[in-house]
């Protein structure tokens, strides 16, 4: 019988397996590991017969694991580096090999850990981790670092290995400009590591200034604007908000000061919607000038005797913030403080109009809205980064460039996408008019952080992908699995309208980075891993890899991450129409990228300021507006204090599903992840396809050819 505590695994023949004891966990570089997990790496390797794990504390603040191994020959094995790195994450990878002739053992017969040597007495160092050879290595293993909010990145670290993703990279791009260093996102994605990146960025890498980017007048709607409001519903409702735990000495009148520092900087944030007037459902945007809009009109002060702040008083908040909210006034945002009196921290509550913000957004003001607070404390005018490309250019340059004809080429691969077959998964179909957010049933379900780190790192590293490959392969097979179980036949293809962050680098001299707005691209893509027996999928088969990069090479072949789809369907008026009566994709899926969980700091090294205990991340629309699709899933990674964990929002609407298909589906989906896990524990699996080879023709079957010759020649 296991314990509380222990930690155990499925093994290849589907038994459970003790691993070790969840109280050993260790925290390096601010991941949470546990050692047992390690150790069983290590002793499934032919050479390897035992191993302990212990972290190391060389002097305060640096910590590194230390792997004590008996191998059969007495030598450490010269694969053991490679046979680690496939099979584990970066972050746990031993940083040094002490071999042992035995283990020392207590009078019970169990490991005694007080008896291994110092890692000085007869430690090996397997691919240690060095110290950066220049100042720019430096600071970017520093930038590195602050982007993932971990404590400490080596110059060869994979930044993606570490749980780093599109979202992230933006990030990383932003601190980088602000520090001198010039970046590009796709540099990120080709150099991976600091030492790559310092050389990118030899020469400073961002646009010249553009003289002509004046970020006030008339601004034309972006495609998720226009996408919006087809749906119908009060667009002064659709919000998002976050609620922060503040500093007791954080003043009304500092913050006043902040928010105004904010609203001046950030273009968006000044935007008016207003009616065309003629009564055809037209309307036009416009950014005013700074001053424009009022602090005084933003910001609000609420008095909570005793401290007491929760959920419900939070949400009625909402509801007074929402109702104030008004584009065609220039009122996006509001900003609520409760004052829990001078020996508490408070809390502080800020909703955003939906239209002028997204994910990458919220990145951007948070910490600016942060840095302008401590200013204003400091009795010093807040003077924030610089922001690229105003919100006004972006827009017209989306305008433009839906008319090109490279891009209007695009709208064949769009018809034959939207116009291939897609068994309905349901006996209904979705109605506008019936099915609303009002009427719509929402369930949430966690990933735990077991099973979620290797999601975030081993498995996309493996494969060379992204997470969102790993989600979409395991979303395809669960919908194919519940197609098989509720006779909706065995279609293995699933389409799928995808969201992504949308600011690509689709024009030369344009940088996003520090750029507020709602910039979210929405496209269908059409993943098929082929057919595989759900026994295989969950089990962790061989088939699995193949599947991964197959649905891998299916999503990567969307031109510029698929957004000139809605380029094409809602700013160019002669591929529009067409686009606008194709079929609607069944489900919506958005991968949000990560967030700090309930008590950690909103921006890494600022502890004061952390995400509020009593709730999250907010947000909500008209109950009126139509639903986009019958079944949608929005899921986040929320980096709690054990780790990160995948939190899934599943949202349907009840005339289509049920909630217990819902609930079916949304279990296949997690198992297929933790198929996708165990595949990644087995040996010989991963490596590339085609896409990792742009300049290159080679076929999924040359690479496998070559990848096998370079094994033997290992």
């Amino acid at each position: 019988m296991y314990r509380t505590g222990d930690l155990v695994r499925v093994n290849a023949e589907g038994d459970l397996e003790y691993v070790g004891r969840v109280d050993q966990q260790v925290k390096v570089r601010g991941f949470r590991i546990e050692p047992g997990e390690i150790e069983h790496v290590l002793t499934d390797h032919p050479a390897i017969g035992q191993a302990a794990v212990v972290a190391h504390h060389d002097r305060p603040g640096s910590t590194r694991l230390i792997a004590y191994i008996v191998p059969d020959s007495g030598e450490i094995p010269a694969d053991l580096h490679e046979y680690v790195r496939r099979r584990l994450p970066a972050y746990m990878a031993p940083s040094a090999y002490v071999t042992l002739g035995r283990m020392p053992l207590t009078a019970n017969g169990k490991l005694d850990r007080a008896a291994l040597p110092e890692p000085d007495q007869g430690a090996r160092t397997d691919a240690p981790r060095r110290e950066p050879r220049t100042g720019r290595e430096r600071l970017l293993t520093t930038l590195i670092a602050q982007a993932l909010g971990v404590d400490e990145v080596g110059p060869d670290d994979d930044f993606f290995a570490l749980g780093g993703d599109s979202i992230v990279s933006i990030r990383l791009v932003s601190l980088a400009r602000s520090a001198g260093v010039g970046l590009a996102v796709r540099d990120v994605f080709e150099r991976r590591t600091a030492a790559g990146l310092a050389e990118a960025a030899d020469e400073p890498a961002g646009p010249a200034p553009d003289l002509d980017d004046c970020g006030v007048g008339g601004t034309e709607p972006t495609p998720i604007m226009r996408w919006f409001d087809r749906r119908g519903g009060d667009i002064d409702a659709f919000h998002q908000a976050m609620l922060l735990e503040v500093p007791a000495e954080l003043r009304q009148d500092h913050l006043v000061t902040a928010v105004q520092a904010l609203v001046d900087h950030h273009d968006a944030l000044r935007l008016t919607r207003t009616s065309g007037g003629r009564g055809d459902g037209t309307w036009s945007l416009e950014v005013g000038p700074p001053g424009s809009v009022s602090a005084a009109d933003l910001v609000h002060r609420v008095d909570v005797p005793g401290g007491a702040v929760d959920a419900a008083l939070v949400r009625a908040q909402v509801r007074e913030a929402v109702a104030r909210l008004s584009a065609a006034r220039g009122l996006l945002m509001q900003v609520v403080r409760f004052d829990t009196g001078p020996a508490e921290r408070g809390r502080l509550l800020v909703v955003v109009n939906h239209l002028v913000v997204d994910g990458v957004s919220w990145r951007i003001l948070l910490p600016d809205l942060i840095a302008a607070c401590e200013a204003a404390g400091r009795g010093r005018p807040p003077r924030l980064d610089p922001v690229g490309t105003s919100l006004r250019r972006w827009a017209s340059l989306l305008t433009a460039e839906a008319r090109q004809p490279a891009r209007t080429a695009e709208a064949t691969l769009w018809r034959e996408l939207l116009t291939a077959a897609d068994p309905p998964l349901t006996t209904g179909r979705l109605d506008a008019a019936r099915d609303t957010v009002g009427r719509a049933r929402d369930l949430t379900l966690p990933l735990p952080a077991e099973v979620t780190t290797p999601l975030l790192t081993t498995v996309p590293t493996a494969f060379h992908a992204k997470v969102d490959d790993v989600l979409l392969t395991a979303l395809a097979l669960a919908v194919a699995q519940w197609r098989r179980t509720h006779a909706r036949g065995r279609h293995t293809a699933l389409l799928v309208d995808v969201e992504g962050h949308g600011r690509e680098e689709i024009a030369e001299g344009t940088d996003l980075s520090r750029t507020v707005g709602w910039f979210t691209s929405l496209y269908p893509v059409r993943v098929d891993p082929g057919p595989l027996a759900w026994e295989e999928a969950v089990g962790g088969g061989p088939s699995l890899g193949q599947a991964l990069k197959r649905v891998k090479e299916q999503v990567r072949s969307m031109p510029d991450r698929g957004i000139g789809y809605g380029l094409l369907r809602h700013l160019n008026p002669e591929t529009g129409p067409e686009l606008a009566g194709l079929a609607v994709p069944q489900l919506g899926f958005n991968y949000l990228g990560r967030f700090p969980s309930a008590g950690a700091p909103v921006v890494p090294g600022r502890p004061e300021w952390t995400v509020a205990a009593e709730t999250g991340l907010l947000g909500g629309a008209d109950p009126a507006t139509a639903l986009a699709h019958g079944l949608e899933v929005n899921c986040m990674v929320r980096d709690a204090p054990d780790g990160p964990e995948l939190e899934a929002v599943w949202t349907w609407a009840p005339d289509l599903w049920t909630e217990r298909h819902v609930r079916a589906l949304a279990d296949h989906w997690f198992r297929a992840i933790r198929g996708l896990v165990r595949h990644v524990e087995n040996s010989g699996t991963g490596g590339h396809s085609p896409s990792d080879f742009p300049l290159t023709e080679l076929s999924q079957h040359d690479i496998e050819q070559l990848e096998a010759a370079w094994r033997v020649q290992k």
